[in-house]
């Protein structure tokens, strides 16, 4: 039996002819065809121009998740070998692969696909429906890549425990695939080693897409009181320490997350420079300039303010007070790293919401730096989704 074929309405479909991987529900004219949610279907403009293949569910807005342009391409295991191959030959190119994301959803055409490496470890986290049914066999055809290489690894854990899960009808999934292990790894990231919990660390463990962001931070720390909020299990403020900083504090509001990172600074002998502080950044920011506390370096690396277009307007409301507080207790000439990682808030509204920051704070802002996410969570141009991490290094000066 053929596969259903979905039609697009005439005038829609913009964004994926643009380059974009998805087919919202009111972009389509009709289905024909027997299907079930989660399976592949044939995609065809409203003249019947061939548009690809991709991954039907009627329970999402995201109504198809395209796996290929070419609407002859069956998807089997050789199609999923080439995908993986690809993937894995573009990080051994562009990233230090120790521990890396080795699957990027969209970006790497598996749609909904999330696979983190951390050391001899792999994370996965599974999105989509469709994709959800192959990512056992996308899992084992990592592990063969890899070992081709002569890269073996140990054990899997699946962190399908996201709120979008929910939207594609799936319930949440958390445990291991395959053989059970232990599930705190070390991994060595630009000379500095971490414990990674991933079974119950933030999202798949541990946040590899910062890799060369808190690198390009080492610069400014010699000798520099540091203060890292939102330090999650220390690994700016390592960073820091590391280039050395006289004294780092690195806070965050999170018990297990500060315990992490104290036991990271015990892990690299960095546990003199840094002091870590269980507390809420809002309330300790005010408290720290009413003490006359000041700082050469302030990082701001908080989780996503904006979690929908909806929220953007109170997201970036508390993107302007924190960046205010941050700069006001930063010593003239000293340096504010601060990021988003809001997709919903473009690299320009976050620039001119850090620059508002600035005016009520006195001060005036030169840009050293820009930065976005590690490569290997690419970029895929016409999918915006892709695209969310943005980081900025200012030097902070008094208004002359």
């Amino acid at each position: 039996m053929g596969l259903a074929a979905a039609t697009v309405k005439k005038g829609e479909g913009r964004s994926l002819k643009a380059g974009g991987p998805w087919l919202y529900d009111n972009e389509i004219e009709s289905v024909m065809g027997d299907f079930e949610d989660g399976d592949i279907v044939l995609v065809r403009d409203f003249d019947g121009y061939p548009l690809g293949r991709g991954f039907i569910n009627r329970h999402s807005r995201i109504r198809i998740r395209m796996l290929t342009r070419d609407i002859d391409q069956e998807i089997d295991d050789a199609f999923l070998y080439r995908r993986v191959k690809a993937a894995w030959e573009y990080r051994k190119q562009v990233v230090d692969t120790g521990s890396c994301r080795v699957i990027y959803g969209e970006a790497d055409f598996l749609p909904g696909l999330v696979i983190d490496k951390f050391s001899d470890v792999l994370v996965v986290e599974s999105l989509a429906l469709g994709i959800d049914r192959l990512k056992k066999r996308i899992v084992d055809l990592v592990k063969q890549v890899l070992a081709e290489d002569g890269i073996f690894i140990r054990g899997v854990y699946e962190r399908s425990d996201a709120r979008d899960r929910k939207r594609e009808g799936m319930e949440n999934v958390k445990g291991f695939i395959g053989a059970p292990f232990d599930t705190k790894v070390e991994i060595t990231e630009n000379d500095i080693r971490y414990l990674v919990d991933v079974k119950e660390g933030q999202k798949t463990g541990f946040f590899l897409d910062q890799k060369y962001n808190r690198l390009s931070i080492r610069k400014v720390c010699p000798k520099a009181r540091v203060l890292d909020c939102f330090t999650h299990t220390g690994s700016f403020a390592l960073n820091a320490a590391y280039a050395g900083a006289s004294y780092v504090l690195g806070v965050d509001a999170s018990e297990v997350g500060i315990a992490q990172a104290k036991e990271n600074a015990a892990l690299n002998g960095l546990d003199g420079a840094t002091e870590f502080l269980c507390e809420d950044v809002f309330d300790l920011l005010p408290r720290l300039g009413s003490e006359g506390q000041r700082f050469d370096v302030v990082i701001l690396d908080p989780p996503a303010f904006a979690k929908s277009r909806k929220s953007v307007k109170s997201a970036v409301k508390g993107y302007r007070k924190i960046n205010q507080q941050a700069m006001e207790l930063i010593k003239d000439g000293g340096y504010l790293v601060t990021c988003s990682c809001s997709h919903f808030i473009d690299a320009q509204c976050f620039a001119k919401t850090v620059s508002q920051a600035a005016g009520g704070a006195h001060r005036r802002l030169r840009q050293v730096e820009y930065r976005t996410q590690a490569p290997d969570h690419p970029i895929l141009l016409g999918a915006e989704d892709t695209g969310y991490l943005k980081f900025f290094l200012f030097q902070v000066l008094k208004e002359k």
